[in-house]
């Protein structure tokens, strides 16, 4: 996977998802910039309810020890992808979401 893909981290140790976008892969570990997978939707309505100030994503590095697996953040069937609704509902995709300048509102 390359830089910029949006992805989905599942990470052991403890158990838990981040969604974002894939920053860096190297032998050592995975940077994201991200979200645990469960406050995605919370997420999205701070970011509408925010406007037009932004809520800027963490940056996190995890070392590959508690890697289980990168799935790269897909539609599956009808189901569109987690990218997909972020786009619909805030009208921008997240990397230009991620690109916009830092406003205090």
């Amino acid at each position: 996977m390359e830089p910029n893909t949006i992805v989905i981290l599942s990470l052991n140790a403890p158990k838990e998802k981040i969604w974002g976008r894939l920053v860096s892969l190297t032998e050592a570990g995975v940077t994201v910039q991200g979200i645990g997978l469960n406050s995605f939707d919370d997420w999205v309505r701070q970011v509408l309810d925010a406007e037009p100030a932004i809520l800027s994503l963490a940056t996190v590095f995890y070392p590959m020890h508690r890697v289980e697996r990168i799935a790269q953040d897909e539609p599956s069937g009808e189901f569109p992808s987690l990218a997909e609704r972020f786009s619909e509902r805030i009208g921008i995709t997240l990397l230009e979401y991620l690109r916009l300048p830092r406003r205090v509102a």
